[in-house]
């Protein structure tokens, strides 16, 4: 089983990122809805939407939602938030899902960089495109990975409902590595995260070869310029 499939499907994951600003995240949505203009009703799909908090908002804002995910766990929870307009639904991002239906396709939060072969985050790409509509939308939130690297925490450790949580993290080959290892009473496991450290550039090829084009970069939630060096975040707005 890849590690994603593994940790993502883990309820020791959620646990960890359980606290994840909620308030951020609405913020960034709600700039991002006001600045693309985007209109209700649209339909829009959520890849690794996780357990739906992107989704539920996006919904809630009056878009027509799909949210996927690769983790059974995580669509369980997030399938308790569906409506009409708000569905949810096991998949993997390297597939077509529904090809020319969307309006809107969204991919937050880092969700993304996680394939042992750059064929596979091309495949990724492909398949976001895919499921655009013509003129359609493709959103991108990834880390700044230059920014992560020159500030990475080496080790840290974390207590979360009488968890512990021993983290550790590492440049390997281009990859941003955490290694977790966690003590919950007298059980012990281990898990790991391995994200690629793409660059602007290494989208850019992704999204040139999708036939995609990029029409924005911005830095951050606020939608400031990006600087490679000091932002926050690499957010890309692609349009098919």
């Amino acid at each position: 089983m890849s590690w994603f499939a593994n940790w993502f499907d883990s309820e020791y994951y959620h646990t960890l990122y359980k606290n994840r600003d909620k308030k951020e995240a609405e913020f960034f949505i709600q700039n991002l809805v006001q600045y693309l203009n985007f209109q209700k009703k649209r339909k829009l799909l959520d890849i690794a939407c996780g357990k739906g908090r992107h989704a539920t908002y996006f919904n809630s804002l009056g878009f027509d939602v799909v949210g996927i995910d690769l983790s059974s766990n995580s669509i369980t929870t997030a399938k308790k938030y569906k409506n009409e307009t708000l569905q949810f639904f096991k998949h993997d991002m390297r597939e077509v899902y529904q090809e020319n239906e969307f309006d809107v396709v969204t991919n937050l939060f880092t969700s993304f960089g996680y394939f042992e072969k750059d064929e596979d985050e091309q495949k990724a790409i492909n398949a976001m495109a895919s499921n655009l509509k013509e003129e359609g939308l493709l959103v991108i939130d990834f880390m700044n990975a230059k920014k992560v690297i020159t500030n990475l925490v080496a080790s840290e450790q974390k207590i979360i409902d009488d968890i512990t949580f021993d983290i550790n993290r590492k440049i390997v080959d281009q990859y941003i590595i955490k290694d977790i290892r966690i003590s919950d009473s007298k059980i012990h496991h281990h898990f790991q995260e391995k994200v690629k450290a793409l660059t602007l550039i290494d989208f850019s090829e992704f999204i040139t070869h999708a036939r995609l084009k990029i029409i924005d970069i911005f830095g951050n939630y606020k939608l400031e310029e990006f600087n490679a060096q000091t932002s926050d975040r690499l957010i890309l707005i692609c349009k098919k």
